[in-house]
């Protein structure tokens, strides 16, 4: 949740309704077979399409490149730098060489400048990017003639090459803008295969091929992102050929089985849903009632009804088969030590079989997100395992309009998650000196053991030393726990089979969008 983008699957501000949701994407651009184009229908939208703010941090961006990219394996490789970059002064400067002949979409060549500008921007503190503590082992970047740029590190930071796949926006364009409100947000300019040809809010996103783009004229010319907000919706819409391919629920996506000339795609992902604890509140901030629930719930029931076996049960923040993962804090459901642990803290139960303390009832709000069938189902669920326990858990659907406001003293049926270094997703997740500072930190935990562990673990190079600092730190969220973690989810994808040439990642929790089988769509080639 380090942008927006938690929003649904990941973040919207204006999303259609059940009753436009039902309408072609812009009359004339439905699905239908072409294989130069494609309609691809996600839950929600970007609230910009900056990468100042935000957007297309993590890559994957059609309409922008970093110095860097990933492959299928999420191995890096070169972008808008013509190689890896040359790491010296040990480990305290990184010098890329850009690449020769990229132009942005309006024809300008892409410098070193380029470079500076968008990495100064985002590090600028007037500039409203949540994720900037992500680059704070960034002292000074700098151009080093036209094709070259040297970043100088505070303090060596082992993952930093992993941060340069951040998109670079043009000087000449957003420079001449405020990054907050410019009109680059919803116009932008990049290198990436793409442009941005149409954008009706809460409606859809066209992209058209990039003319300019270095990598080649991509085979599929149109790529439209149809936003429909409500799963069931997207998956008529899918059936009906209005669309080409969408994001699914697993049962939902399960009624196509690959029949009917539509093709299922799992992706593994660090996606993960959880339970936000906000220390505001009398109930969820109380240490024994967050123990208690971690023992009351029961993930692999999860797992199997909820997800249909499409995910893993979640024991932090870190899936299982993760190589950061502590091993041994897997544990199962145990409703005895959950009443043990409630009893031992003063909380008793009542004649109505609900627990109290001090006159206080152990009682709670958990908000989920309207239209999102998997996260309402993990929150009946919470709530189901929670009330044989005693603690009177009551799930309630809002938009995330009204989610956000409510987020420090209300639960989350939350969705993180992201991949590579463990320091990409644990530090903004859960490092106080974040609380509250957007999606940042939801719940607000303070837990100075786990702080010191996340400073730790970002600032040595050693990988024994910070192996050591990860494993300390998810030992500590079972001893206390900031949320409670459920599962971790497979993305599921149904896309019409006119197509070669597609594969998945391994995902984090920002997906649909930029993710699933059309993360490298500059890449495919039409069925012959």
């Amino acid at each position: 949740m380090t942008t927006r983008w938690i929003r649904g699957a990941a973040i919207a501000t204006a999303l259609v309704s059940g009753v436009a949701a039902c309408s072609a994407p812009g009359g004339a651009e439905g699905g239908g077979g072409s294989a130069d184009s494609v309609v691809i229908g996600v839950a929600t939208e970007p609230d910009t399409l900056s990468p100042l703010l935000g957007y297309g941090k993590d890559g994957n961006s059609k309409i922008f490149d970093g110095l860097l990219s990933r492959d299928a394996d999420l191995k890096l490789r070169p972008a808008l730098a013509k190689a890896l970059p040359e790491i010296g002064n040990g480990g305290r400067t990184y010098t890329y060489t850009l690449r020769e002949g990229v132009e942005f979409s309006d024809g300008e060549p892409l410098t070193s400048a380029d470079v500076v500008f968008t990495y100064r921007t985002i590090l600028d503190a007037k500039t409203n990017n949540t994720s900037r503590s992500e680059l704070d082992a960034v002292k000074e970047v700098r151009a080093d003639g036209a094709d070259k740029v040297v970043f100088t590190l505070k303090y060596p930071y082992a993952p930093f090459a992993d941060r340069t796949v951040l998109p670079i926006v043009p000087e000449h364009i957003a420079g001449k803008q405020d990054p907050n409100t410019g009109a680059f947000n919803t116009k932008p300019i990049g290198t990436g295969p793409y442009v941005l040809a149409d954008w009706r809010k809460g409606e859809k996103l066209t992209f058209k091929a990039n003319p300019h783009y270095w990598g080649g004229m991509p085979k599929v010319k149109t790529v439209t992102m149809a936003i429909v907000e409500d799963d069931d919706v997207r998956a008529t819409r899918l059936r009906s050929g209005d669309l080409d391919g969408a994001v699914l629920p697993p049962n939902l996506a399960a009624a196509f089985d690959n029949g009917d000339n539509h093709k299922t795609y799992r992706a593994k992902s660090y996606d993960f849903r959880a339970v936000t604890l906000p220390t505001a509140d009398k109930v969820t901030g109380d240490r024994v009632i967050r123990q208690a629930l971690d023992a009351a719930v029961d993930r692999q029931a999860m797992v199997d009804k909820i997800l249909d076996g499409a995910g893993r049960p979640a024991y932090g923040p870190l899936p299982v088969d993760d190589p950061w993962f502590a091993k041994g804090i897997e544990r199962d459901q145990d409703l005895a030590e959950a009443k043990r642990i409630l009893d031992e803290g003063g909380w008793k139960p009542g004649a109505d079989g609900i627990r109290a303390k001090d006159g206080r009832k152990a009682a709670f709000t958990l908000l989920y997100p309207s239209g999102d069938k998997v996260r309402q189902d993990h929150a009946l669920a919470y709530a189901s395992d929670a009330k044989k326990a005693g603690i009177d858990v009551t799930a309630e659907s809002a938009t995330w309009e009204v989610i956000e406001p409510r987020m420090k003293n209300d639960a989350v049926l939350a969705g993180l998650g992201s991949t590579g270094d463990p320091d990409f997703g644990l530090y903004t997740l859960l490092h106080s000196s974040l609380a509250g500072n957007g999606f940042n930190n939801m719940g607000r935990y303070d837990n100075p053991a786990v702080d010191e562990a996340l400073d730790t673990g970002r600032r040595s190079q050693g990988e024994a030393t910070r192996k050591t600092a990860y494993e300390t730190l998810q030992r500590e969220l079972v001893k206390n726990p900031g949320y409670t973690f459920l599962t971790h989810i497979d993305h599921v994808y149904v896309l019409a089979d006119r197509w070669q040439g597609l594969t998945t990642q391994l995902e984090p929790h920002e997906h649909g969008f930029a993710s699933g089988p059309w993360w490298n769509v500059e890449d495919w080639q039409p069925k012959q």
